[in-house]
């Protein structure tokens, strides 16, 4: 079993003995007997604040949902949000700290919004010259494979700020690190380490207890299909929420789910498998509807390529239904969130054929790996 950043710190007093700390975490913030971040800081330093990203501090607000300041009940601290009408923290907020913590478990993919919380803390702290310490956890989907396109700056947005992939291959620490050096935060910067991760490992190899990072995110198979099929948020079909298998479903009422696995199949996708499945989200796009949708499989995770193949899904099922669509943007959005999810137009637009696509990625992924790989901690 691997240590966490977290269950190393006594061996990092000096970046807080005697400061003012403040902590961005949440439920996944806890070391292996599942005692949280916020009460184990608070026994050895002096915890003056939370800050809250999406979903808050316990886990329990649904995606999208603007939260505001509150107290937090078990704690009695007061939470700065994160994820409503300041999502970067404001001088007011770090007047009152030396030290700014943060510690979150993320899901390995670029449009994971817990990564821009950290980037805009971050950038506040350069800019307000306060201390910046990262408490790092594993890559959950292993800290070898990369895949997808790099962002155009185009179309930057809170699911996509900077340049990177979709699958990025670093733990949040070296994330932070490649986000303060490649883009110019130059912040003071620190990584609590990990201790027995390698970079082959996926969150299963590491022997840990999964907590779920978010409400849809139910487990580490999910955390594959996330990749491939949370583009489908800016689409008219559910990708699953309000069902027991987020991003593992993808349907609509109007999907004609045999026929695409039919044509789907005809990719010979590997390390992945699909079924055809009836499904009712309770709540969200399509709630209380009876959908046709295909679950998706994980066989292999290291021959699966989950971005390519949710690329292949969207090609496949709106070149085969007249009733798909791209959804418009967000009220006051540049562009349709589709886009901002992929980074780029090509999707909202059906601008390249899947052969283009494909040629893309592979170079996208041939660049962006000579500047992660500077970044690297832990070996293979």
């Amino acid at each position: 079993m691997i240590k966490v950043g977290l269950e190393n710190i006594s061996e990092y007093m000096h970046l807080f003995e005697g400061k003012r700390v403040g902590l961005i975490t949440n439920p996944t913030g806890v070391d292996d007997h599942f005692r949280s971040t916020i009460d184990i800081l608070s026994e050895k330093v002096n915890l003056v604040a939370l800050f809250s990203p999406e979903h808050g501090i316990r886990g329990n607000v649904q995606a999208g949902v603007e939260l505001e300041p509150y107290v937090d009940e078990k704690t009695k601290a007061y939470v700065y949000s994160l994820y409503g009408k300041t999502r970067r923290p404001t001088k007011e907020m770090l007047d009152i700290l030396d030290v700014l913590f943060f510690d979150i478990q993320d899901v390995g993919t670029r449009y994971y919004t817990y990564l821009y919380t950290m980037a805009y803390a971050m950038s506040a702290c350069a800019e307000y010259n306060k201390h910046f310490v990262v408490l790092d956890r594993p890559n959950p989907v292993d800290g070898i494979h990369v895949e997808g396109n790099i962002l155009n700056l185009d179309y930057r947005s809170f699911v996509g700020y900077y340049p990177i992939l979709q699958r990025y291959g670093l733990t949040i620490g070296e994330l932070a690190m490649l986000f303060n050096e490649e883009y110019g935060i130059k912040c003071q910067l620190d990584i609590v380490k990990m201790q027995g991760w390698t970079r082959k490992m996926d969150f299963l190899a590491t022997g840990r207890h999964f907590v779920q990072p978010s409400p849809n995110i139910p487990t580490l198979e999910t955390m594959y299909h996330y990749l491939a099929t949370c583009l489908f948020e800016g689409t008219n079909m559910s990708e699953g929420r309000g069902t027991t298998k987020p991003f593992s479903l993808i349907g609509a009422p109007w999907l004609k789910a045999e026929e695409v696995i039919e044509a789907l199949n005809a990719y010979n996708l590997k390390g992945v498998a699909f079924r055809s499945q009836y499904f009712t989200p309770m709540f969200s796009k399509h709630q209380g509807i009876l959908c046709h949708g295909i679950e998706l499989y994980l066989i292999d995770k290291d021959l699966y390529e989950p971005v390519y193949t949710g690329y292949v899904l969207l090609d496949v099922i709106r070149h085969m239904h007249k009733e798909f669509e791209i959804l418009n943007p967000y009220s006051g959005g540049r562009a349709p969130f589709i886009s901002l999810l992929t980074g780029d137009r090509f999707a909202s637009e059906d601008g390249l054929t899947l052969e283009e696509i494909k040629k893309k990625l592979k170079q996208d992924k041939a660049a962006f790996t000579k500047i992660k790989e500077r970044y690297h901690i832990y070996e293979l």
